[in-house]
């Protein structure tokens, strides 16, 4: 009953920006192909074999960034070609555009989700907390509309399910995906975003905004629909060469699931690997990083950074998940190097149970760490 109510008035916003005159379109296609090479190297605590041999040096990704414009629409995507390991090929975004003005814009296809601070919540290369739970730098299937303005900011949007690249009658979700999103015996469906900004402030530029989404959980066993939503407000303030971001989210699913399925936790799957995750949480993130400049010969600039996030699981007897990211990227050229040291507390990927620590978690485990050093080359 609620999609019957909201789509016809989220559609009508969206059809009013066809009045608005588009911008001049250019009489040439216009297309930029760019992308990176990226190599890492990762020293985890949790490996005591790796430990022993000093660590492992080795390939992360190649990608294909292409954007290309004629006529007034433009297309935005990106493959990405991880190891066998991590998921293979993957297209992380991939949308069409048209600017009905300077500040109002329609994307279609495979766009970020409105959601939180964008595009990241976290400034190192591990991403925050927010990213494990498929909070931050998500992208789904649908369509967006975007308002810029000087003093507000503003985007509605409305996804028809996660990437989908199966299309069966009752097949799962593929895990070979960039973003995480819930898998399984569930599926995304039919979810609308709302984003609102207000931004302040004279040397201290500030932003202050509030988001919502609420959507429904297909399960493939009932063949009925649960739901899901999700409520954040986040405020961003930088100040010459210094950014703050502090984001505070309350999250639900309520999958309508198999009586043999525990209903506490969801699947969700990235990088040809799925795990378990809470079912009910709230998430507090907090990042502080410093921009300054250097002459040291390739080398142009420093940014230093700590970014934490807290997952609190509203399960009892559910153990809470903790990360904290410390470090500094450098700047050479196109080369962007990252180097961290990340860690965490019944977190899936840094150490712990990797199935369920972001669900029920391990009692008085031990915080774990890894260091790690990403190269890439951007062109």
């Amino acid at each position: 009953m609620i999609n019957l109510v909201l789509k016809p008035a989220f559609f009508l916003v969206l059809c009013t920006c066809f009045f608005v005159p588009p911008l001049q379109a250019q009489e040439s296609p216009e297309v930029d192909i760019g992308g990176a090479l990226r190599f890492n190297y990762n020293l985890s605590s949790w490996k005591p074999e790796q430990k022993t041999r000093g660590g492992d040096f080795g390939y992360d990704l190649f990608r294909i960034n292409a954007n290309a414009a004629y006529k007034g629409i433009y297309l935005n995507a990106e493959y990405r070609w991880y190891s066998d390991g991590f998921g293979g090929g993957m297209l992380k975004q991939g949308w069409f555009g048209y600017h009905f003005s300077k500040n109002k814009e329609l994307q279609v296809g495979l766009t970020q989700v409105p959601f939180g601070i964008q595009q990241y919540n976290s400034n190192n290369w591990f991403f925050n907390l927010t990213y494990y739970v498929g909070l931050e730098d998500d992208h789904d299937m649908g369509i967006k509309y975007i308002y810029t303005g000087e003093k507000t900011e503003y985007q509605l949007a409305f996804f028809k399910n996660a990437e989908e690249l199966r299309f069966g009658n009752d097949s799962e979700i593929s895990h070979s995906r960039y973003s995480y999103d819930v898998a399984g015996r569930n599926k995304e469906i039919n979810q609308f975003n709302g984003k609102f900004i207000y931004k302040f402030g004279g040397n201290v530029l500030q932003r202050i905004g509030f988001s919502a989404q609420y959507g429904s959980l297909y399960n493939l066993d009932t063949e009925e629909s649960g739901n899901h939503y999700g409520l954040a407000l986040h405020y961003e303030a930088s100040y010459k060469d210094w950014n703050l971001k502090a984001e505070a989210m309350n999250i639900a699913h309520n999958p309508e699931n198999a009586a043999s399925t525990p209903d506490d936790t969801i699947l969700m799957a990235a990088y040809g690997a799925a795990y378990e995750v809470a079912a009910d949480f709230n998430i507090y993130t907090l990042t502080l990083s410093r921009n300054v400049p250097v002459n040291w010969g390739p080398v142009s600039a420093l940014q230093f950074y700590n970014d934490f996030g807290y997952m609190q699981k509203q399960e009892d007897d559910f153990e809470d998940s903790y990360m904290n990211v410390t470090g500094v990227l450098l700047t050479a050229g196109n080369i962007y190097t990252y180097i961290d040291y990340a860690a965490g507390y019944n977190h899936s990927w840094l150490g712990g149970n990797y199935i369920d620590d972001f669900s029920r978690g391990t009692p008085n485990a031990n915080w774990e760490a890894r260091f790690n050093i990403n190269i890439g080359y951007y062109f």
